[in-house]
């Protein structure tokens, strides 16, 4: 589990394509106190560490994690959001984050407004059902907090401190963006099922 908190911007310093796709990723974590299996997540996805070195872990990524996220994009020098897995009696910042990635939004529009950004996504039709005006949601790892929704439209403010400290300073409208829906929000549409 996560909180949507990024502690961390990773590089990408090797991609290597075979049945899967194995990525390194340089980070400024201490890799003496990351176990070999540790879950680290990059970009909002959940994905174990197989190999590590002083400054940089390597992951594989499964064809179907491709298939449903943003990774399949990632190119050599790109930078990641990272978050080390919660542990009990950390501080939940963000919401609860599971590193499940529930499919891909694209970034459609961006205004700048005051110090902070307004960005505008379109999310899949069958995600959109889940996003809330006020509630949470996760963008390529990052808690955020969803200001409207308009059909399959929402939009999020990005203050100055989050984009000096995640990829979001660098994001530009056309970016495919990892989308992980609020957990509560998925098991509030379950129970209307069986109302």
């Amino acid at each position: 589990m996560f909180t949507g908190i990024v502690t961390d911007l990773g590089t990408i310093l090797e991609l290597e394509k075979r049945g899967d796709l194995r990525a390194r990723i340089q980070t400024a974590y201490d890799l003496e106190s990351v176990d070999m299996g540790a879950s680290i997540a990059s970009d909002g996805v959940c994905l174990t560490v197989i190999a590590k070195g002083a400054d940089w872990y390597d992951v594989e990524i499964s064809a179907e994690t491709v298939s449903k996220t943003n990774l399949g994009d990632w190119e050599v020098g790109r930078r990641v959001n990272l978050e080390r897995a919660l542990k009990v009696g950390d501080e939940l910042g963000g919401h609860i984050v599971s590193g499940h990635v529930d499919g891909v939004a694209d970034l459609v529009e961006m205004v700048e407004e005051g110090d902070s950004t307004r960005m505008v996504f379109e999310a899949p039709e069958e995600l959109a059902k889940f996003i809330a005006p006020k509630g949470s949601v996760t963008l390529n790892g990052t808690s955020l907090t969803v200001n409207e929704v308009d059909g399959c439209r929402f939009g999020i403010n990005v203050i100055p401190h989050t984009k000096e400290v995640t990829i979001w300073g660098q994001a530009k409208v056309g970016d495919r963006i990892n989308l992980e829906i609020d957990t509560l929000a998925r098991y509030v549409a379950r129970l209307k099922d069986f109302a």
